[in-house]
């Protein structure tokens, strides 16, 4: 086997082809090609097999990394494949939409010796895809009925981890979600230049052959309060996300043409796959022929201005208040959309939004300098007096993150704690609510973050629920409570 690895000093890193911008920038296919199964073994074999795999220590689910591109080298690729997917529900999503460069290949070690990382993300893609051609992934089979039931709020990636995992222990597991098909931001979020949909339906129709119950267009809190499904079932699990909005605070945001991020993406995420959306036929969530400003630094203001490109907008500026090396998204996406044409306006920050109430106009913008590192350790921004500049916008989408619903109000569950950022206050080791039997996972307890962590979340959470459930069967004081 060592004669396979240890390559990376007489073998280049080497990405999957990526189509050219002008070929890419008018629709929302993928823009990377997959590996064929000779440049995988080769860009696996590049790994260098260190003592302390620091690309397993980074990754959130903590993925057995060199091991199984160990296999890939040596060609054992449904070896591989069944390693990669042992710690994570999801491969080829993660392959796809990971911030590698912020994880694992941003912590390899040929990395740090500058020979360039291991390709890890592809070829985490690349087993996945295969798997799924070659009839490796098998159907999802409960191993037996335990009598016990679990609802679970929420079909984005913590409740889907949640619920294969529940449902192949035996219990009978229920989704409910509040839109009309499962995924979460997987399906809606994410535009599908990044993850196309069809990766995204394929797991769930996996679920839902292997009996994992989908209640889809059911709002809890409207159809149902958080007392009704836990009534109705053994343990529940919220794994809402986040989804409020966070606001601009300036003159004229109220405008016609100033709009949230999560409302747009969605809007354009329906389009593409063939819903009649009235906001985008009207043009109020359609950038064709306009001038878009998005203010943020994150992973979905990346995603927001290429789509805006894609849709045919005549400009396209992002609006963000520090420089490149310290925004929150990932350097790749900003690369992505460079090449697609986005103006990147780095050290800037809006003053106000012009234009009257029925249309908005431009933003007026103020250059920022980094000051002393604030409470975070981050250097904080301060603006430039005497910087003000303006630019053109007839759309200007908000993408500044987002935070919790009010969720002890929506869910007509008073009780539940949260914390003073509203976040689902939980026991960090058992992911247990302050109500019995409610269990949190993803952002809704950690706050906005990656797909990632929302996988483990959901992976820890159903350790977590199997255990309460067991020892609720095997005490007979809390079936008499009941």
């Amino acid at each position: 086997m060592a004669e396979r690895m240890l390559k990376f000093t007489t073998i280049d890193r080497r990405t999957p082809e990526k189509r050219e911008a002008r070929e890419r920038d008018r629709d929302f296919h993928e823009i990377y090609a997959d590996f064929i199964d000779a440049k995988a073994t080769e860009q696996a074999s590049r790994c260098s097999q260190c003592g302390v795999p620091f690309c397993q220590t980074h990754c959130p689910l903590h993925n057995n990394i060199p091991d199984w591109l160990r296999m890939t080298a040596a060609g054992r690729l449904e070896e591989a494949y069944s390693l990669s997917q042992a710690t994570n529900n999801m491969p080829e999503i993660c392959g796809r939409i990971c911030p590698q460069d912020r994880l694992c290949e941003g912590n390899c070690v040929i990395e740090q010796s500058g020979h360039g990382t291991v390709t890890i993300g592809a070829v985490e893609r690349y087993l996945s895809d295969k798997a799924w051609e070659e009839g490796w992934v098998k159907p999802l089979v409960a191993r037996a009925e335990l009598g016990q039931s679990v609802g679970i709020v929420g079909a984005g990636p913590a409740g889907l981890a949640t619920a294969e995992i529940l449902r192949e222990q035996g219990y009978a597991v229920t989704v409910y979600d509040r839109h009309d098909r499962a995924g979460g931001l997987l399906i809606y979020g994410i535009p599908g230049f990044k993850l196309e949909k069809d990766v995204v339906e394929r797991r769930t129709e996996r679920l839902a052959e292997g009996g994992v119950v989908f209640k889809l267009n059911f709002e809890v809190g409207r159809d149902a309060t958080l007392p009704q499904l836990r009534e109705r079932h053994d343990a529940v699990l919220l794994a809402t996300g986040v989804y409020a909005a966070r606001e601009l605070e300036m003159p004229g945001t109220g405008s016609e043409g100033v709009v949230a991020a999560l409302d747009y993406l969605i809007a354009s995420n329906r389009k593409g796959m063939g819903d009649m959306v009235a906001a985008f036929e009207s043009g109020a969530l359609n950038a064709a022929d306009k001038d878009v400003v998005v203010i943020g630094g994150g992973d979905t203001a990346m995603d927001c201005v290429r789509t805006a490109v894609r849709q045919g907008a005549r400009s396209v500026t992002c609006l963000y208040r520090r420089d490149k090396e310290n925004m929150p998204g990932s350097l790749r996406e900003v690369t992505n959309a460079e090449e697609e044409g986005v103006v990147f306006e780095w050290l800037a920050a809006p003053r106000s939004l012009l234009g009257e109430a029925d249309g908005v106009t431009g933003v007026r913008a103020v250059r920022m300098r980094l000051g002393p590192p604030d409470s975070s350790g981050r250097r904080a921004p301060e603006p430039v007096e005497g910087s003000d500049f303006d630019l053109p916008a007839q759309l200007v989408i908000k993408a500044l993150g987002f935070d919790p619903e009010d969720l002890p109000t929506t869910l007509s569950a008073p009780d539940l704690s949260v914390s003073r950022w509203g976040t689902v206050k939980i026991d960090r080791k058992t992911q247990a609510a302050s109500l019995d039997g409610v269990f949190a996972a993803g952002d809704i307890a950690r706050g906005a973050s990656l797909v990632v962590w929302a996988i483990r979340d959901g992976r820890d959470a159903a350790d977590s629920i199997h255990s309460y459930l067991q020892a609720k069967a095997d005490s007979p004081a809390l079936v008499a409570a009941e």
